[in-house]
């Protein structure tokens, strides 16, 4: 089936909100499930919106998510906090640790968050924004599944691996990135793969180790780092330290913990909160209006500063709703149909 679908995205929270509760999650993580894919349907990126119910349905039906999970949050040290997801998805263990981080940051001047025993599935840019627009300067970090090879190997060891940032600035959305330490994410070359589109030469190895441009064998080969060795070393530290550091899972035990069942990552995620204020007392607005000279220095010269598109996209969404693939629906549809039967 080809072609678009134009949704308002109310539509596209009530097929997400009707697709959770159908897997049977119950209320707390459908609705905090929704919000992201929501959110990466309403900024434009497609491989983090109504996509990641496929990936979704068949991680809950593999039994790899508690689907009444219940986030308990441990107070472990003067500026941190641990949240224990229970085997429910990232978001619950975010929304339960999120308000104990940021005060945490504000009485310390800098906090951080260890959720364990999480499933992931979508991208880090929601939590690290919503703490910048709290004000918070903010980092995070989590490892996935094995998928990608280190630079000069061709054994996937490392996950994709993303580290996500976000600045506060006053009077506008904040400054955000949110990047995979391989190439790509693995969702791209996935929706490559749906299209029966080529990949880009550099983003992943075949089975035996060569370069490919087929999204498929690459799915089955390796993933790549950006940057060789530089990426290596970045997609390496995220491993360490959203790994042992909070005593979860690297992406080569996330991946045999799946056994074979082709569903999300499970580990943990490490966010660091700084309260710019810990620093610069009654000065902090001062100097971060002079951040802002850094952004028209970069702007002034033509180039996009980081999540400029998606606040475009999100900006029009909100206007005029979203284009979605007709076989992307028909497959969801499809998948809720077959329950039914």
């Amino acid at each position: 089936m080809d072609g678009k679908i134009r949704m308002s995205l109310d539509e596209v929270r009530n097929l997400t909100e009707s697709a959770l509760v159908r897997l049977g999650l119950d209320e707390r993580q459908v609705a905090a499930v929704a919000v992201t894919i929501v959110a990466g349907e309403r900024d434009g990126c497609a491989a983090h919106g109504l996509y990641r119910l496929l990936v979704c349905a068949r991680t809950v039906r593999a039994g790899k998510v508690t689907r009444d999970a219940q986030p308990v949050v441990r107070d472990v040290a003067r500026a941190l906090v641990r949240v224990d997801c229970g085997g429910g998805f990232a978001q619950i263990g975010f929304e339960a640790g999120a308000p104990v981080l940021a005060a945490k940051a504000r009485e310390y001047g800098l906090a951080g968050l260890g959720i364990n025993n999480c499933v992931h599935f979508s991208a880090l840019w929601p939590e690290v924004e919503a703490l910048a627009r709290d004000g918070l300067v903010a980092f995070a970090f989590t490892p996935s599944h094995a998928w990608v090879a280190p630079a000069g190997g061709t054994t996937p060891i490392f996950g994709t691996n993303p580290i996500a940032f976000g600045w506060p600035r006053p009077g506008g959305d904040p400054f955000v990135f949110d990047l995979a330490t391989s190439v790509t994410a693995r969702g791209e070359i996935e929706l490559h793969r749906r299209e029966g589109q080529p990949i880009p030469l550099g983003w992943g190895l075949d089975p035996e180790g060569n370069p490919t441009t087929d999204a498929a064998q690459a799915l089955a080969g390796a993933m790549l780092t950006f940057g060789g060795h530089k990426g290596s070393a970045l997609a390496a530290m995220v491993e360490l330290i959203a790994g042992p550091l909070i005593g979860d899972m690297t992406s080569v035990e996330s991946l045999v913990a799946d056994g074979g069942a082709g569903a999300s990552p499970i580990g943990g995620e490490l966010i660091i909160a700084i309260d710019p204020s810990g620093f610069l007392g009654s000065a902090a607005a001062q100097h971060l209006a002079r951040g802002e000279q850094l952004f028209d220095g970069i702007a002034g010269q033509g180039a996009r500063l980081p999540s400029e598109r998606r606040y475009r996209a999100r900006a029009r969404s909100l206007v005029e709703g979203v284009e979605v693939p007709a076989r992307l629906i028909a497959e969801i549809e499809a998948l809720f149909d077959a329950d039914a039967d």
